[in-house]
């Protein structure tokens, strides 16, 4: 079973869940979706294992501050131990910085870089916070493996119609172009035809113009 939850500080409101317990935890690790799923836990404390779901765009290193108080403190609440206690501080990171091993035990895991998580100071429990996000609660069983099928489905389609549109957005750019040397080239030789070479002196010119018959005002009269 999943917990979710609404983040309603941002709109649209964001979207967090949780597992009810450590097995659940083992299938977010590996069903959580790479770039988007942020995980969050209580430092140096038990508590669950909150995953932070971003709106396609979003970056990680740049989460508004209301919505990181939010997923901090839904923690916090779910922390036997840090619920009870002031001055905690919540981590998180990318799901992908995740790391684990065989012989971890279920519900453990330790980071790819230490580098990549961060943290959140948070004074005491807000229970304002707390309530706003429990009225939002769902409880759902999941299908880990048809939900990442479909969502792998879906992506497959949203980038075979991007890949389309950039096609058809090259080959746009490649007509246009083309009407453009064509309408180059003509004006080129609408002018070449409507005005004498530069390089031809009035005498050339002249003869090359002049048609039988016509007077010729240097030819001698006899």
């Amino acid at each position: 079973m999943v917990l979710f939850f609404e983040s309603t500080v941002v709109s649209p409101p964001v979207l967090l869940y949780m597992g009810r317990d450590k097995v659940e935890n083992e299938d977010l690790i590996k069903y959580a979706i790479p770039e988007r799923d942020v995980w969050v836990h209580v430092d140096k404390l038990s508590s669950a294992h909150v995953y932070l779901r971003m709106p396609a765009g979003w970056n990680w290193e740049e989460i508004p501050a209301a919505v990181l108080q939010d997923v901090a403190q839904l923690c916090k609440a779910n922390s036997i131990q840090g619920n009870k206690l002031d001055n905690q501080t919540v981590i998180y990171t990318l799901a992908t910085n995740l790391k684990k091993t065989g012989d971890m035990a279920v519900g453990a895991v330790s980071f790819h870089s230490d580098k990549q998580v961060r943290r959140i100071y948070v004074q005491t429990r807000d229970n304002a916070i707390v309530n706003r996000l429990n009225k939002t609660k769902k409880v759902l069983e999941i299908d880990h493996e048809a939900d990442l099928v479909a969502r792998l489905k879906e992506e497959g389609r949203v980038k075979r119609l991007q890949a389309t549109e950039r096609k058809n957005s090259d080959l746009e750019v490649a007509r246009h172009r083309k009407k453009m040397a064509e309408a180059k080239s003509y004006d080129t030789l609408d002018k070449a035809q409507a005005d004498p070479d530069e390089d031809e002196d009035d005498e050339a010119w002249a003869r090359r113009t002049q048609k039988d018959g016509d007077f010729d005002p240097d030819e001698d009269f006899m």
